[in-house]
């Protein structure tokens, strides 16, 4: 086991498992505009301000003008994703855990607020193990001079 990787893995995997997290709630924010309400949002408009609601009518054929922040949030979060992903991927085969265990963290990337709890879970675990199998250190024994 690389136990000296280990801290830099988990700190990976922490900033990966927020953004990831504030991404997926972007989306499901997105989605409920889109879907539930009929807008979709568009950033640098001809006619509109900076950002605009603009009715959704989901024909492609009649796609606004501008850059299309819904789509870009869309493809931020799958991209993200795919980034957590390999944070997932290095923190468990650092640690040696279970494939069970990889998938119940590849999970929390796709449900609503569950990046938040499975990190919270996970960090606590590697602390725990870390406490108990403390990093060597990295510097040179001095040895005392006579």
């Amino acid at each position: 086991m690389d136990i000296p990787k280990i801290p830099g893995a988990l700190r990976f995997y922490q900033v990966t498992a927020y953004i990831t997290g504030i991404m997926l709630l972007l989306l499901v924010a997105e989605m409920i505009l889109k879907y539930g309400v009929g807008y979709s949002v568009y950033a640098f408009a001809p006619g509109q301000p900076v950002v605009a609601l603009v009715p959704y009518t989901g024909d492609a054929a009649s796609s606004q003008a501008g850059f299309d922040v819904s789509t870009g949030i869309l493809i931020a979060h799958g991209w993200l994703y795919v980034l957590y992903l390999i944070a997932d991927f290095r923190l468990w085969s650092l640690m040696r855990m279970s494939f069970t265990k990889f998938l119940q963290i590849a999970l929390g990337g796709v449900v609503p607020f569950m990046s938040f709890i499975v990190e919270h879970f996970i960090t606590k675990q590697v602390r725990k193990f870390l406490a108990e199998n403390p990093v060597p250190s990295t510097e040179p024994k001095v040895e005392a001079s006579h």
